[in-house]
C-alpha cells in the first residue's frame, strides 16, 4: 500500500498556469500507473490524466486534452500534472492516484489515493 501526498494547488485567474505535484508520504521501490482525477462540489470525479510506469503511455479527457500535461520523475516516484490555460470549468479538488497494472485508458480502476489538493479560477 502507497499513501500519496499532492501539492501545488491554488487561487488562480483564468487562463494562468499551475503545476500539480504528487509522490508517495514514504520511500517505496514500487512504480506505479500514475493517474489524476478532479472532483468538482455536485460532480462526479473525473479522470482527467494518466501516465504509465515509463510515461510511454498517456490518457486525457477531452476536457483537459491539450491544455494539461502529465509527466512523472521515476527515480523520485513523482507525478506532475502541467495545466495551462485554466477556466473556471477546471476549479475543483485535484486527487492522485495510483495503481500496480498497466493499464491507463478512460475506466482505469486506481487502488491508492491521495487527499487531494484545491484548485480555484476565477474569472
Amino acid at each position: 500500500q502507497v499513501q500519496l501526498v499532492e501539492s501545488g494547488g491554488g487561487l488562480v485567474q483564468a487562463g494562468d498556469s499551475l503545476r500539480l505535484s504528487c509522490a508517495p508520504s514514504e520511500p517505496t521501490n514500487k512504480i506505479y500507473t500514475m493517474g489524476w482525477f478532479r472532483q468538482a462540489p455536485g460532480k462526479e470525479r473525473e479522470y482527467v490524466a494518466g501516465a504509465s510506469w515509463n510515461g510511454g503511455r498517456t490518457y486525457y479527457s477531452d476536457s483537459v486534452k491539450g491544455r494539461f500535461t502529465i509527466s512523472r520523475d521515476n527515480a523520485k516516484r513523482a507525478v506532475y500534472l502541467q495545466m495551462n490555460n485554466l477556466d473556471p470549468d477546471d476549479t475543483a479538488e485535484y486527487l492522485c492516484a495510483a495503481r500496480e497494472g498497466t493499464a491507463v485508458g478512460a475506466g482505469t480502476r486506481y487502488d491508492y489515493w491521495g487527499q487531494g489538493t484545491q484548485v480555484t479560477v476565477s474569472s
